[in-house]
């Protein structure tokens, strides 16, 4: 089940992907996102809004990496869906930005939801974009 969502997926839905924690990588992200959303028939604009969600998750995740750390990313594909998952390692006494930051307030404006987490030595930002809502 996906944690965002609730809904079973099927495993040939799911796609896992680890990048090395530089931004250099993060295109490749962006680039996952976009098929798997295009493969879902998102609209063009859904799409654009969606890979600058996981770009902007992804650049307050790298801020809070440990040293030579990787991007687990994990694309939950449903009928209607994108969940994306994003974890990394993160240093001792890391933080990811509050809710009430400007990262957040764009996250939020570009998603269908967001939600962050930490836990074991580990931060996770999931981000659910629905087809078609409006937001």
């Amino acid at each position: 089940m996906t944690q965002l969502t609730g809904q079973s997926t099927i495993d040939d839905d799911v796609v896992l992907l680890t990048v090395p924690a530089d931004g250099g990588y993060l295109g490749v992200l962006r680039t996952a996102t976009a098929g798997l959303a295009a493969r879902l028939h998102f609209a063009l604009d859904e799409i654009e809004d969606l890979r600058i969600a996981v770009d902007e998750a992804c650049a307050m995740l790298l801020a809070v990496a440990t040293r030579d750390a990787e991007l687990d990313c994990r694309f939950a594909v449903t009928e209607d869906a994108l969940t994306v998952e994003v974890t990394v390692p993160t240093v001792a006494g890391a933080r990811l930005p509050a809710e009430s930051s400007f990262a957040w307030k764009v996250l939020t404006a570009l998603t269908t939801s967001a939600t962050a987490g930490m836990a074991g030595g580990r931060a996770t930002i999931g981000l659910l974009t629905r087809r078609g809502t409006g937001r």
